[in-house]
């Protein structure tokens, strides 16, 4: 039976599923689309997996990393004083979005930027929705490429190298050319009183 576009891109399978959460729950890494791009990912609350992460990326730190999350509630335990205006923001912006927050709570130093900030996310992708409901703690995530080199919008632009070191690739959406548009990132000025848009950006 052949199988519409509209469906291919909201069928998640359930294989693909339960690998990336097992992988995660063992302090593995997963390589998988995000809500505009492909990305590396593994539990936020894992030092040790953030650590490899960073090293397969041959990033310095993770100020490029995103911490997903599937819903305002969560993501309000890592910033439990998230500011009204972002919260306002989260609850009706309808395009995938991060918040940059500063002080946040049960994530390990090395998941965040400098002075305790990062850069939250509610994802909108339904395998990145269901991940999250199967594997029920935050992700970090970081774009599956290189510094320097264009974002990877599709799977047939990452690197072996990236490929090979992830203890699980997923094979959700691998046929798509490019796989959304880029996120905002907003904030808030230094005295909290107005939002900014700090950058735009493929995840």
């Amino acid at each position: 039976m052949t199988t519409s576009t509209n469906e291919t891109m909201t069928s998640v399978p359930q294989s693909d599923l339960e690998g990336a959460a097992h992988a995660l729950e063992k302090g593995g890494i997963i390589l998988f689309p995000a809500d505009t791009q492909w990305c590396l990912g593994c539990d936020a609350g894992n030092e040790e997996a953030i650590r490899r992460l960073l090293q397969i990326l041959k990033h310095p730190d993770a100020g490029e990393a995103e911490i997903l999350v599937v819903s305002v509630e969560q993501l309000k335990t890592l910033a439990p004083q998230l500011h009204p205006r972002l919260e306002t923001l989260l609850y009706y912006h309808q395009r995938p979005l991060g918040v940059m927050v500063n002080e946040v709570k049960r994530l390990p130093a090395v998941a965040c930027h400098p002075l305790r900030q990062a850069t939250l996310r509610i994802v909108r992708d339904p395998f990145c929705q269901q991940l999250l409901q199967a594997f029920p703690r935050p992700i970090f995530s970081v774009a599956a490429g290189f510094p320097g080199l264009p974002s990877p919008v599709s799977f047939g632009s990452i690197s072996s190298e990236i490929i090979e070191a992830c203890e699980h690739v997923v094979r959700y959406r691998q046929l798509e050319r490019n796989i959304g548009k880029p996120i905002v990132v907003v904030g808030l000025n230094e005295d909290e009183s107005e939002l900014v848009f700090i950058r735009n950006q493929q995840d």
